[in-house]
């Protein structure tokens, strides 16, 4: 587990600054902000309750899918969001 920690902060680093310079347009800047952010989550939230490797492996891609915002309507306040299972919610943002 000592190894995956830094190995997820530099992936999610890499992702994020290719964000940046990669040519991605803004909703798509977003849904990979929502997804690290997500992801992060998913696994502190496994670190902290000393989940084994697998666990906190499917809490991080849990958190990923959970955080990816996939559509926003600025003009009624709604984001879709995917649920992981190939199906969206929408909410307000």
């Amino acid at each position: 587990m000592r190894i995956i920690t830094p190995l997820a902060a530099g992936a999610a680093m890499l992702a994020l600054v290719a964000c940046e310079g990669g040519g991605m347009t803004t909703s798509e800047q977003r849904m990979l902000g929502g997804a690290a952010a997500g992801a992060g989550l998913g696994f502190v939230s496994a670190q902290v309750l000393n989940a084994n490797p697998n666990w906190t492996i499917v809490s991080t891609l849990g958190g990923a899918a959970a955080g990816a915002m996939v559509a926003r309507n600025t003009n009624r306040g709604e984001c879709a969001y995917a649920r992981g299972d190939g199906t969206y919610v929408v909410r307000s943002c």
